[in-house]
């Protein structure tokens, strides 16, 4: 599985309707309801925002919407485009100002599919890596040491905080914390943990 390192966009001139199609990255069904509600006041003036998203590890989340296109014209051929991606964690909106000329069921399903598959091609990816939060507390003598252990390792995301102690914040894929977590034990004489934090 594959997911969106940012926003993308690509537009559209279809017999006189513009189709401007959107992409973020999205990890829940609470983010894709804000991001469709500003979406639709920032194009207020559209005919329709419509949308189809994929979310989850496994890509279980899914859901599209018509906005008021006929049925099965706008958000199935932009969900069915996003299946065949291989892309999860994604949100995809196609917004249309209508030009004036019908372009009956057959144009619609090309037009938001081909507005799909434009902005997804617009879009860079990455793998997705499960990754495993951790926390470090140590004195500031093992802080040298820790420091050196950590750099053998994949590590994103990371904080630190001086005040009695270090706190050390950071997350790794999760088939490197195990390896991690014994190099920072082993190097302190037992003295510091990684201690997993939830996901």
């Amino acid at each position: 599985m594959r997911v969106p390192l940012g926003q993308s966009s690509f537009e559209q001139i279809i017999k006189g309707s513009r189709f401007l199609s959107e992409s973020f990255p999205v990890s829940s069904q609470q983010e894709v309801r804000e991001i469709l509600k500003s979406q639709k006041q920032k194009y207020a003036d559209a005919t329709h925002v419509c949308h189809a998203f994929i979310c989850g590890k496994k890509a279980e989340i899914m859901g599209m919407s018509d906005d008021g296109e006929p049925g099965g014209t706008a958000g199935r051929p932009m969900l069915d485009i996003l299946k065949g991606s291989g892309c999860t964690n994604i949100l995809i909106t196609v917004t249309r100002w209508f030009g004036g000329t019908l372009l009956g069921t057959g144009g619609l399903v090309h037009a938001y599919g081909d507005g799909a598959r434009g902005v997804l091609n617009a879009t860079e990816t990455e793998e997705l890596v499960e990754k495993q939060a951790f926390e470090i507390s140590c004195d500031y003598q093992q802080y040298n040491v820790v420091k050196k252990a950590l750099e053998e390792f994949t590590v994103s995301a990371m904080s630190e905080e001086f005040g009695e102690n270090v706190r050390v914040g950071a997350s790794v894929p999760l088939s490197e914390f195990p390896r991690l977590a014994s190099s920072v034990f082993d190097r302190t004489n037992g003295k510091v943990a990684a201690t997993p934090l939830g996901e």
